[in-house]
C-alpha cells in the first residue's frame, strides 16, 4: 500500500523559511505525480503546489509564486517543499499527497487530486 510521510513543519517568525520533506513508499515514485497541499482551521484544503513525475512541470497558487519551490528526488523517493518569505497567513496543516496519471498534469492534480494518496501532515506556524 501506498505510505505517504511528511517531515519539517514547525514555528517560525514571519520573513523566515522553512523546508518540508515528504517520502512515499509502497508504489513506483516516478510514475507519480507529487504534491503539497494545506489546510487552515475553517478553510477547505488547497492545493499550493504540484510537479509532475519528471520533475520537469510545476505548478504554484498565486499566493505562494515566487516564494515557495517544489522539487523532487525520485532516487530517494522524497518530495520537497522550499518555503521562503513565511506570512502568517501561511499557517495551516501542510498535505503531502501522491497522485496517479490520470490527473493528466501537475496543476489538474493539484485542483482535483484524483485518487490521491495523503500524509497525516505537518503543522507549519509563522507568527510575526
Amino acid at each position: 500500500q501506498v505510505q505517504v510521510v511528511e517531515s519539517g513543519g514547525g514555528s517560525v517568525e514571519a520573513g523566515g523559511s522553512l523546508r518540508l520533506s515528504c517520502t512515499a513508499s509502497g508504489m513506483p515514485f516516478d510514475d507519480y505525480f507529487m504534491g503539497w497541499f494545506r489546510q487552515a482551521p475553517g478553510k477547505e484544503r488547497e492545493g499550493i503546489s504540484c510537479i509532475s513525475w519528471s520533475g520537469d512541470s510545476a505548478y504554484y497558487v498565486d499566493s505562494v509564486k515566487g516564494r515557495f519551490a517544489i522539487s523532487r528526488d525520485n532516487t530517494k523517493n522524497t518530495l520537497y517543499l522550499q518555503m521562503n518569505s513565511l506570512k502568517p497567513k501561511d499557517t495551516a496543516m501542510y498535505y503531502c499527497a501522491a497522485g496517479g496519471v490520470e490527473n493528466g498534469n501537475a496543476r489538474d492534480f493539484c485542483r482535483r487530486r484524483t485518487g490521491a494518496n495523503w500524509g497525516q501532515g505537518t503543522q507549519v506556524t509563522v507568527w510575526s
